[in-house]
Parts: structure tokens; C-alpha cells; sequence
């Protein structure tokens, strides 16, 4: 009867934490019964968002199924929250394909403005490690294209980018990359844009870092 109260406390959260971890089947549903149907107010909480977290690690798969479902209808808001975000980045890496793909789906629309938030952007990252964008969220790479250049010169956008250039399908990398080579110059001095530009020599294809490498070739000083 109190578990909400302890959810939404700091200290009553940490030991639901500690405890879900080694629970039983049982224990775990009796702690979920109660949170449940405070399950979206618990998302965006200070406290509670972590216990959210812990039964997408350690609930059953019907917990989180039933969880991810509460979320519809609300992942761009609490993929803007400061907690929220948090949650929706547990759930991609916890639910079935299927489910990731109705989540993601949320975001159509409203991709760039979720990559300049300080919160959203790490929603899109983790959305383009677990999810094969490919066939399911193709939409969030088509995003970027002709944007390349302003993300990789933001604080939030330049780290987007190099999660593409890690996880992203070839074809949108090697698109995004053409755009990127154009502004080489101002990139390579820019704040935020210059670790994009490290990041493609570190980890591009030969040819790609040739590319960059010649650009370079007698403007060192």
C-alpha cells in the first residue's frame, strides 16, 4: 500500500531498486499492481523514473509490454522531459522489435526538434543504436538529409551524427558524409562540427578520410 509513496521518495526508490533486482515473480507483481496505474506520473518523476527503468530491466515480459503501452501517445513528451527521457531510452533497449517500432514512431515529425533538445537528443541517439532504422524508422535518418552541416555545428546534433556514422545504414551515412565534406572547411573549425570530422577519421572508410586528409593537405598551419 505504500509503494508510490516509496517510489517518489529518494531513499524509498533506491531500496525498490535493490529489491526488484533479486525479487521473485510474485514480490514483483505485488509492487506493480501499485505503481501501474501511476506508472505515467512515475516516468517524469525525480525518484520514481528509476524504478520505471528497473522493471524494464528486471520485470516480466508482460510488465513490459504493459508499460511500453501506457507510454503511447506520450513518447514525445517524455522524450523532451528531463526523467522521462530516461525511461524511453530504457525501453528501446528492453522491448520487443515490434513494440520499439510503435514508440519510434512517435517521434515522425518531430525529429530535429528532438535532436536539439538537451533531453530529446539522447532519445535519438539510442533510437538509432537499438532500432534497425532500415525497414522501421527510415524516417529518422531522411531527417537529416540537407541538415547535415547546421547538426554537426550543434551541441546536441554533432553527437546524433556520429551515432549514424556508428550504427546508421551505409547508404544514409554515405549521403549524410557528402554533405558533411562540402562544409570540410568550416567544420574542421567549428566548436561542435570538428569532432564530427574526427569521429569520420577515426572510424570512416579509407576513402572517406582520404577525402579529409587531402582537403587538409597544405592548410595545417
Amino acid at each position: 500500500g505504500m509503494m508510490i509513496d516509496f517510489s517518489t521518495d529518494q531513499h524509498g526508490s533506491r531500496f525498490i531498486q535493490q529489491k526488484l533486482e533479486t525479487a521473485s515473480e510474485v514480490e514483483k507483481e505485488l509492487v506493480f499492481s501499485e505503481i501501474y496505474p501511476l506508472a505515467l506520473q512515475l516516468m517524469t518523476d525525480v525518484f520514481g523514473n528509476y524504478v520505471i527503468q528497473k522493471f524494464f530491466e528486471h520485470g516480466s515480459e508482460e510488465q513490459r509490454g504493459a508499460l511500453a503501452h501506457v507510454m503511447h501517445g506520450h513518447v514525445l513528451s517524455l522524450s523532451l522531459q528531463m526523467y522521462g527521457c530516461r525511461v524511453v531510452q530504457k525501453a528501446l533497449e528492453h522491448v520487443p522489435s515490434n513494440e520499439q517500432i510503435c514508440l519510434v514512431q512517435e517521434l515522425e515529425g518531430h525529429v530535429l526538434r528532438c535532436v536539439k533538445d538537451q533531453n530529446g537528443n539522447h532519445v535519438i541517439q539510442k533510437c538509432i543504436e537499438c532500432v534497425p532504422l532500415k525497414t522501421s524508422a527510415p524516417f529518422l535518418t531522411a531527417s537529416f538529409l540537407s541538415q547535415a552541416s547546421a547538426l554537426a555545428m550543434h551541441p546536441y546534433g554533432c553527437r546524433v551524427i556520429q551515432r549514424i556514422f556508428e550504427h546508421g545504414p551505409a547508404e544514409h551515412s554515405e549521403a549524410l558524409l557528402d554533405e558533411l565534406l562540402k562544409s570540410t572547411n568550416t567544420l574542421i573549425q567549428d566548436q561542435y562540427g570538428n569532432y564530427v570530422i574526427q569521429h569520420v577519421l577515426e572510424h570512416g572508410k579509407p576513402s572517406e578520410r582520404t577525402r579529409i586528409i587531402k582537403f587538409i593537405q597544405g592548410k595545417l598551419l
